[in-house]
């Protein structure tokens, strides 16, 4: 009887390599994410953190390297990564002329959300922006908008979330919060690669941290 292959890894990474003309910034990066953990990677300004994040998104291209996301390459346009994939990063922008409110309700239907209403509702209540719903993401502080950006992968499905040091612009309720919305979507089955700064929320979330070094 054959033995059959474990299963791979939500996401592994291979060598993955980054070069801007003549600098390496990023040389033979392996890591996997499991579902139902947290990996975060942390290291100082400059050691690559956020580049890396975008190339295993897919919103940079590597020079090298392999990225799988259950055993297929990660292909960002593909409608399997598209659905299975939420990835908030530091320069995400919103439209300009679409309430905070509307443009949840667009994600939600985007992703086929039942019920899209009430999942709003809840995602709002969660991240605290019940009150600015009709605002639009121009009139909000920058607190605000990043509570935002974290709605906009909350209120819609997914397996794998990306996040780019979600904890900036946070007061330190807000960091309690995110930790225990973190854990919550892990105990769910969510694999969570996340870059931070911040040593509470790395210990509050992290299974895994790998140090990527200074240049």
């Amino acid at each position: 009887m054959p033995e059959s292959r474990p299963e791979p890894p939500l996401l592994r990474v291979r060598r993955l390599h980054r070069r801007f003309g003549d600098l390496d910034v990023i040389s033979d990066l392996d890591l996997d994410v499991e579902a139902g953990r947290a990996l975060a990677i942390t290291g100082p300004n400059g050691s690559g953190k956020s580049t890396a994040l975008r190339c295993i998104a897919g919103s940079d291209q590597p020079t090298g390297g392999t990225v799988e996301l259950d055993g297929e390459p990660l292909d960002e346009r593909s409608a399997t990564v598209r659905r299975d994939l939420a990835a908030v990063m530091d320069d995400m922008s919103f439209f300009p002329d679409l309430s905070v409110v509307e443009h949840l309700d667009l994600l939600a239907r985007a992703h086929r959300i039942e019920d899209v209403e009430a999942v709003v509702d809840a995602v709002l209540a969660d991240v605290g922006l019940l009150a600015q719903a009709g605002q639009l993401p121009g009139t909000l502080s920058s607190g605000q908008r990043r509570r935002l950006a974290l709605a906009t992968a909350f209120v819609r499905p997914k397996r794998l979330l990306i996040l780019d040091e979600p904890e900036q612009r946070l007061d330190t309720g807000g960091l309690a919060w995110l930790a225990e919305r973190l854990n919550a979507e892990k105990s769910d089955g969510l694999g969570i690669l996340l870059v931070s700064h911040d040593t509470s929320l790395v210990e509050a979330v992290a299974d895994e941290v790998l140090t990527l070094e200074g240049r």
